[in-house]
C-alpha cells in the first residue's frame, strides 16, 4: 500500500512534467499538452492498480525506485 502511494505521487509530478515538457515545445497546442497528461495519467493509474493487486512486492519496488530516479534526473535537467 505504501507503495502505491509513493508511485502515484511520482507518478503526478511526472505527469506535471510531461506536459510541462510537452508545452516547451514549439509546436504544441493546448490539445496536445491536455492529451499528453491524459496518456500519463492513464498510465500512471493502470501502474497503481497493477501493483494493488498483481505485481510482486520487489516489482512495484522497482517500479517505485525507477519513478524517483525519473522524476530527479527531469528535474536536473530542467
Amino acid at each position: 500500500m505504501v507503495a502505491t502511494v509513493l508511485l502515484g505521487v511520482n507518478g503526478l509530478v511526472l505527469v506535471l512534467l510531461t506536459m510541462a515538457r510537452t508545452r516547451d515545445r514549439k509546436d504544441a497546442t493546448s490539445g496536445t499538452v491536455a492529451l499528453a497528461g491524459a496518456i500519463s495519467f492513464t498510465i500512471l493509474v493502470v501502474l497503481c492498480v497493477l501493483t494493488l493487486t498483481v505485481l510482486a512486492p520487489l516489482a512495484t519496488w522497482i517500479l517505485v525506485g525507477a519513478g524517483v530516479v525519473a522524476v530527479t534526473v527531469m528535474m536536473l535537467a530542467s
